[in-house]
């Protein structure tokens, strides 16, 4: 198994396919494994490469807060262990902090950015109902206990059930620790890019579920407006897993994002020197 070193902890990634590198980060509590909708499609056309942040799955559980800037330099050290010097990078909510980090702490490294389901970080971000929030504390439930609690807020009304249970198998069998899930989520308390949004060049897509309960979509608008010819992109039918809610529509609208970049950007293999 491949691991890269970073700060006191060894962080967990893997890669598949070829051609120019993503780079895929997922959100708060969630391994790499959680990608296995998204990541076939991408590998077809792209050199995929997952990580597991820091304090889930197989990397190391050291003791937090883990601050969002911190993942983002354990997301360097990945590339940096896969020789890749400059990527597309794909974050899903807390993952689309970590990108939005990295694109600000490593921008001469970044080909492209597609924040999905995020926020901006700090006073501005527009908070869930108080319920949604509640949900997140749930630590010290099993992992059946947990997903009931935070399913409904996460998951589009619409989505078949059997989708869902098809995560859930994947959720439980990673289910995280009490210091890594909320060594994860006080950096994700801790953490602002608002003010800094302006400052990111690189081409952004924002996409986000309209039904999302968790992380709002007044949140992607608000980032679409900061990051200079950001395009937005709201899905119908769709709440905070998108890529569960619905996965054809997310990834036509991925590839077709990919598909419009310069073909500098799409063809560079990039590796580091």
């Amino acid at each position: 198994m491949p691991f890269a070193e970073n700060q006191g902890a060894r962080i967990y990634w893997e890669e598949h396919g070829q051609g120019s590198p993503i780079l895929l980060v997922m959100g708060l509590g969630w391994t790499s494994a959680m990608w296995y909708r998204t990541q076939p499609i991408l590998a077809a056309r792209f050199r995929t490469v997952l990580l597991d942040n820091r304090g889930v799955g197989r990397s190391d559980v050291p003791p937090g807060p883990y601050p969002i800037a911190l993942m983002a330099s354990d997301a360097a050290a990945v590339l940096d262990a896969a020789g890749i010097q400059t990527v597309h990078i794909f974050g899903v909510s807390m993952g689309g902090m970590i990108a939005q980090e990295f694109a600000l702490q490593y921008r001469e490294r970044v080909h492209s950015l597609i924040l999905a389901c995020t926020a901006p970080g700090g006073p501005h971000a527009v908070q869930a109902e108080p319920a949604v929030l509640q949900s997140l504390f749930g630590q010290g439930l099993s992992p059946d206990e947990f997903a009931e609690v935070i399913n409904p807020f996460i998951y589009d009304s619409s989505t078949p059930r059997e989708r869902i249970e098809e995560d859930i198998v994947l959720r439980k069998k990673w289910h995280p620790t009490e210091t890594g899930y909320l060594g994860q989520l006080q950096g994700i308390l801790a953490w602002e890019a608002y003010s800094r949004l302006p400052q990111i060049a690189a081409p952004t897509l924002v996409i986000h579920g309209e039904n999302d309960r968790l992380i709002p979509p007044a949140n992607s608008h608000l980032i679409a407006k900061r990051i200079p010819g950001a395009k937005l992109i709201l899905i119908p039918k769709a709440g905070h897993v998108l890529s569960t809610d619905q996965p054809d529509a997310v990834h036509r609208e991925v590839l077709g994002f990919l598909s419009s970049l310069p073909a500098s950007l799409r063809h560079a293999a990039n590796p580091m020197a």
